[in-house]
């Protein structure tokens, strides 16, 4: 079983930065779980932002935020982060932190992940 908090939210305004972190806390190995970033914009699902595997080697990203996010992980803290630069109101939303079993791949479905933080609110204003 896997316990996660997220922090770093908050309330900025477009084509600022901003870095979220998930800090993990197991009794097995951080390192045997996949982690991924979800979202939930407002009366909106929850979609997928990015994943990585338990290595670090393998990435995955929504295109909508390709080349203005990036996802990595330290095994050594039991963290993952997710860089958000360029800013956009439409990233507004709140952020889920989520680990499962994924293995070697850095999935991009809810249903790959077991263990969910309760998220932290992102607010991009224009």
């Amino acid at each position: 079983q896997v316990h996660v908090v997220e922090s770093g939210g908050g309330l900025v305004q477009a084509g600022a930065s901003l870095r979220l972190s998930c800090a993990a806390s197991t009794r097995t190995s951080f390192s045997s779980y996949g982690m991924a970033w979800f979202r939930q914009p407002p009366g909106k699902e929850r979609e997928f932002v990015a994943a990585i595997n338990l290595s670090g080697g393998r990435t995955s990203y929504a295109d909508s935020v390709k080349d203005r996010f990036t996802i990595s992980r330290d095994n050594a803290k039991n963290t993952v982060y997710l860089q958000m630069n360029s800013l956009k109101p439409e990233d507004t939303a709140v952020y889920y932190c989520a680990a499962g079993r994924t293995g070697l791949h850095a999935l991009r479905s809810v249903t790959g992940y077991d263990y969910w933080g309760q998220g932290t609110q992102v607010t991009v204003s224009s």
